[in-house]
């Protein structure tokens, strides 16, 4: 259940993420509201998944799948570029997780 909590821990860092921007700093209350709930969940579900998963883990897999997620939904929400080179990098990092996974 930790990889669970720890993969939705890291869907609501790519919510913080993209709440950040759909807040222009923090001056409209709504995604600022959003945003906010978002970082709490997120932290929380990391809190729980860092009970039994070791913590270099979690973290590595937690801003990897904000980081993957992050770009994926800055190509598709605000035009960000696709080159191949990004698309490889995010590959990287998603393998990077799959092997921590296997790893663990």
């Amino acid at each position: 259940m930790a990889w669970v909590y720890l993969f939705c821990a890291g869907l609501f860092e790519v919510g913080w993420l993209i709440g950040l921007k759909a807040s222009d700093g923090f001056s409209r209350f709504w995604p600022s509201a959003l945003t906010l709930l978002s970082m709490g969940l997120s932290m929380g579900l990391l809190g729980l998944a860092v009970r039994t998963l070791p913590m270099g883990t979690a973290y590595a897999v937690w801003t990897g799948v904000g980081a993957a997620g992050g770009v994926l939904a800055g190509v598709a929400l605000y035009g960000d570029p696709a080159t191949p080179v990004r698309l490889g990098c995010v590959a990287l990092i998603l393998a990077g997780i799959v092997g921590l996974k296997l790893a663990g």
